[in-house]
This record gives structure tokens, C-alpha cells and sequence, in this order.
């Protein structure tokens, strides 16, 4: 397995690793499926976080540390969704109410703190604590928002890519910075296709009936 941490191809000077650019890729087809709502969005995450943690592992510490959640995230959305889904194969979607809306934004903020307390506490964890840490608990939340059928899935996911991209190229990864890009544009298409849906559903725009 150690060639995939070996280089691929180098693209505008940057060095493109396997397992960086497959996991992404991986990653991509993910998020794709989870726009489609299809329950195999869960199990190709978890794929993707298992060759993710082999690319960051002995290099971005906290990065490698945030894919285990991820595993652990992926296997708790697919039983979510495996008892969500609807006679089409694809499970509903809805806004939060406001109240889970607060206590999803009061967990990232206090997530993020703690964990970034934590790097600071071990600097081998993580070279750039806040931003690190801000990645690793939004990734969380949206992950949760995902399994739960939100619609604020995809706006915690923009969140989490307008520091993403950046942290990416600064640190050498390079297909993720890439890759980052593309799932910004995804992530806009895919939100407003569960706004639509969460409509058609009968629900209002900017509510939704708890699960």
C-alpha cells in the first residue's frame, strides 16, 4: 500500500499524491450521491475516509484524525438513511427547525474550540490548530445534518470548503484544494435541489417539522 503515498503527476508545481487525489475522487462521487439522495452516498464516503486517513496519516495528524470520525459518521448516516428510505430508494429531505439549527451552530462553535484547544495542547496533531479544528467539527455537523435529511447539509458544507481550499493548497494537497472547488459548485446544486424537494415535500422554505 505504500503507493499511495508515492506521487502521481505534478501539476502547477504542486505534487499530486495517489491517495490524495483517489480519496478526493472518491470523496466527489460521495457528495454526488448524497445530491441524489441515494443511501450508497454513506458507504462510498466511509471509502473515501479510509484512503483519506492513509494520505494524511504521519503528515496532517488532525486531518488523519478527522477521517476515523468521518468512518465512524459514515456508519451511523448509512443506518439513518438504510431506515429513511422512502419506495424510491432515496430518502426525504427537510429544513431544521430553528432549534436545531441553534444547537447545531452552538455544537460547531463550541467543537471548535475545543478541538482547536486540543492542538494547541499537542502541536503534533495539527500545524494550523484553528483552521484545523474548524474543518474537522464542521465536517462533523454537516455529516449530522446529512444523515438527519437536512437542508442546512449543504450550506455547513460551503462553510466548511471556503476554508478548505485554502488549507489544502497551503499545506501541499493540492488535488484537494482542486477537488474542494468542484465540490463548492456541487454543493450549490445540490442545495438547491433538496430546497426544491424539501417544497415538494410540503414543507415551508425556512422551517421544518423535527424527525
Amino acid at each position: 500500500m505504500n503507493w499511495l503515498n508515492s506521487e502521481a503527476f505534478v501539476l502547477l508545481d504542486q505534487h499530486i499524491m495517489w491517495s490524495d487525489m483517489i480519496g478526493n475522487v472518491i470523496g466527489l462521487i460521495a457528495l454526488a450521491l448524497g445530491w441524489r439522495r441515494s443511501v450508497w452516498s454513506w458507504p462510498v464516503q466511509l471509502l473515501s475516509g479510509v484512503v483519506l486517513f492513509a494520505a494524511f496519516f504521519g503528515h496532517l495528524t488532525g486531518s488523519a484524525g478527522k477521517q476515523v470520525v468521518v468512518i465512524a459518521v459514515a456508519l451511523w448516516g448509512w443506518w439513518q438513511w438504510n431506515r429513511g428510505e422512502g419506495k424510491d430508494g432515496r430518502v426525504s429531505v427537510r429544513f431544521a427547525t430553528w432549534r436545531e439549527r441553534a444547537a447545531m451552530a452552538g455544537a460547531a462553535a463550541v467543537g471548535t474550540v475545543a478541538v482547536s484547544g486540543l492542538f494547541h495542547a499537542y502541536p503534533t496533531l495539527s500545524w494550523d490548530p484553528w483552521p484545523d479544528a474548524y474543518i474537522f467539527v464542521g465536517t462533523i455537523v454537516a455529516m449530522y445534518a446529512q444523515a438527519r435529511g437536512m437542508v442546512e447539509f449543504w450550506f455547513a458544507w460551503l462553510l466548511v470548503d471556503v476554508v478548505g481550499v485554502p488549507l489544502n493548497f497551503a499545506n501541499g494537497y493540492a488535488f484537494s484544494g482542486f477537488v474542494y472547488v468542484l465540490y463548492g459548485a456541487l454543493v450549490l446544486w445540490g442545495m438547491r435541489d433538496w430546497w426544491l424537494r424539501s417544497r415538494e415535500a410540503g414543507q415551508p422554505v425556512m422551517e421544518g417539522a423535527p424527525a
